[in-house]
């Protein structure tokens, strides 16, 4: 198989509406990070140290401080005792070579800095090959609530913990496996069967349904809404999800709940061998 091109999105650009976009010098800092991340990416080596600022180990704490309890009432037992176990400090932002090496002792996943927002096809490839890209960058400290694209919140407290699970591991690997050689049509179905789980993915648990999709466990925007009636909570269903668009935009409104991983890793089997996908 070819090698992939990464393609990141240009992280100079910012949409009017980001909350960084009219402060030059955090678009100075992101730009900073973003160029130190390709250099390490594209020379083969670790996650670059960073010597993080004192407002963005505090962005790190305000939001840290308001997902503790939501974590500790919505998240899936997973993501809580995998937290603890890969010790995710709340005082100040960590780095991406330390946790990718706390993370590889579980089932061998490592983290890999990213510059940017990149394709679904190369980051989902990624996931095939035991690799979670990460960005390095923190959210805006006037909206530590909200964040327009993945940062480091994004990726560490919401995607890293779950891969302590091998059966996400193995669904995560499943998933990564099909994309490296799908087609754009196919990317489609597995893009949307991703959002639909590993970002914004419920589970049933003996106390109840809980969160486990990153989109939830970063944001507390997110994850207290998920729980309220304004959201449709349904029974996952494979066909439902593959054919559902979603938006970055708006708070979810639809969400699907698995019965476990091992029976989500079971649909997606099913799924890669059926002539919805086959033949898409």
């Amino acid at each position: 198989m070819a090698k992939l091109e990464l393609i990141t999105k240009d992280i100079t650009i910012l949409d009017l509406d980001h909350p960084g976009a009219k402060d030059p010098a955090y678009r100075a800092r992101r730009n900073d990070l973003a160029s130190l991340a390709a250099y390490h990416r594209r020379n083969g080596l670790e996650a670059p140290r960073i010597e993080y600022t004192a407002e963005e180990n505090d962005t790190w704490r305000i939001v840290t401080e308001r997902l503790d309890p939501l974590h500790e009432k919505f998240a899936c037992r997973v993501h809580v005792d995998a937290r603890h176990r890969l010790k995710i400090p709340d005082d100040h932002v960590p780095q991406l070579c330390d946790l990718s090496e706390r993370l590889g002792e579980f089932h061998g996943f490592g983290l890999r800095a990213v510059e940017g927002l990149i394709e679904p096809k190369i980051f989902l490839s990624g996931l095939g090959e035991h690799i979670m890209f990460c960005t390095q960058y923190i959210r805006h400290h006037s909206r530590p609530e909200y964040t327009p694209e993945p940062d480091i919140v994004h990726e560490v407290i919401g995607h890293v913990p779950m891969f302590a699970d091998p059966d996400f591991v193995k669904l995560s690997l499943l998933i990564g496996a099909s994309a490296a050689e799908a087609n754009s049509e196919q990317i489609a179905i597995l893009d949307r069967l991703y959002w639909y789980t590993l970002e914004f993915g419920l589970i049933e648990e003996p106390g109840g349904i809980q969160a486990y999709g990153a989109g939830l466990l970063s944001s507390f925007g997110e994850l207290s809404h998920a729980f309220t009636d304004e959201v449709q909570r349904r029974p996952f269903n494979m066909e439902e999800v593959v054919a559902t668009p979603y938006t970055y935009s708006n708070m979810q409104p639809l969400l699907f709940v698995i019965p476990s991983f091992a029976a989500l890793c079971r649909e997606v089997e099913s799924l890669l061998s059926s002539d919805m996908y086959r033949l898409s």
